[in-house]
C-alpha cells in the first residue's frame, strides 16, 4: 500500500493552544480523502503543515514518500502539490492569465505549456471573458475559481483543496467535480476540506474526521454508507449527535 501522505503524532502548538494533537493520518495514494471536522478543530493548520507552510511543533509527516523535514525532498515535494489554501492570497494587480503564467513559472514549466494550460483553465473556469480584469475587481466567487485553476495548472500528484467549493456557483462546481473526479482516475490524490457533507458524500473514497485537534474517526465512505449517513457519523464523531438547537426566546411568543 503506497501513502501519498503519513503523518506519526502531529503536533503544531500555538502558545498553550494545541490546534493539532498528535495526528496520525493515513491517506493512500489515488484516494479521494475528505477531511472533515468542526470550525477551529485543526483542518487548515493541518493542510499548512502538509503543505510546508507551518513547522510542526512535534512529530513527523510525509508527502509522496517523502520526509518534508528535510528541505530538499519538500521543494521537490512542492514542485507536485497544487494547493487551494483557506485564504486565497492571490496577487490583486494582476489579471488571471498574468497570475497563472507567473505559477506556471513558478513551477518550471514551459512557458508554451503554460499558454495552453492557462487558455484551458480560464475556459474551463469561465474566466475567459474576464482574463483583462486584475484580480481585484473578481469576487469571491470567481477568486476561488482563479485558485482552483492555479492548482490544477502544474498537473499535481497531489492536491490540497481547503473549501475549494465556498462561493463557486453550481454549474463551475459541477464542472469542478467531473474534473477532480477525472483527476483522481488517473492516479491522482485529493486531499479536501469542506463543510458540506453532501458534497463529500459524492466525492470522497475515504473520509478522516478531526475534532479538538484530534483524528476521532478515519473510514472509507463504503463502510460508512454500510452503517448510516455521513452526517450521523459525523455527529457522533464530535459529539454532536445528541446536540438541539437552542431556542431563541422571541421566536416563542
Amino acid at each position: 500500500m503506497e501513502l501519498a501522505i503519513e503523518t506519526n503524532g502531529l503536533t503544531r502548538c500555538f502558545g498553550d493552544v494545541r490546534a493539532v494533537d498528535g495526528l496520525d493520518l493515513r491517506v493512500e495514494t489515488g484516494r479521494f480523502y475528505g477531511f472533515l471536522g468542526p470550525n477551529g478543530a485543526g483542518k487548515s493548520t493541518t493542510i499548512k503543515m502538509l503543505t510546508g507552510l507551518l513547522a510542526p511543533t512535534s512529530g513527523t509527516m510525509r508527502v509522496l514518500g517523502q520526509n518534508l523535514a528535510d528541505a530538499t525532498r519538500a521543494r521537490e515535494v512542492k514542485q507536485r502539490v497544487g494547493v487551494v489554501p483557506e485564504d486565497l492570497a492571490l496577487f490583486d494587480n494582476l489579471t488571471a492569465r498574468e497570475y497563472l503564467t507567473f505559477i506556471g513559472r513558478m513551477y518550471l514549466l514551459p512557458l508554451p505549456t503554460v499558454r495552453e494550460r492557462c487558455g484551458e483553465l480560464l475556459a474551463m473556469m469561465d474566466l475567459q471573458n474576464e482574463e483583462k480584469k486584475l484580480t481585484l475587481e473578481y469576487s469571491h466567487g470567481m477568486k476561488k475559481k482563479l485558485a482552483l485553476a492555479a492548482a490544477l495548472l502544474p498537473n499535481p500528484d497531489l492536491l490540497f483543496l481547503d473549501e475549494p467549493f465556498e462561493g463557486v456557483d453550481p454549474v463551475s462546481s459541477r464542472v469542478l467535480r467531473e474534473t477532480l473526479h477525472h483527476c483522481v482516475k488517473r492516479g491522482t490524490t485529493v486531499f479536501l476540506t469542506s463543510h458540506v457533507l453532501e458534497i463529500v458524500e459524492k466525492l470522497c473514497t475515504d473520509v478522516g474526521i478531526i475534532a479538538k485537534g484530534r483524528l476521532v474517526s478515519q473510514m472509507t465512505m463504503d463502510d460508512i454508507r454500510k452503517t448510516g449517513s455521513l452526517e450521523e457519523r459525523f455527529l457522533a464523531a464530535v459529539g454532536g449527535g445528541h446536540a438541539e438547537a437552542q431556542k431563541l426566546s422571541w421566536l416563542e411568543e
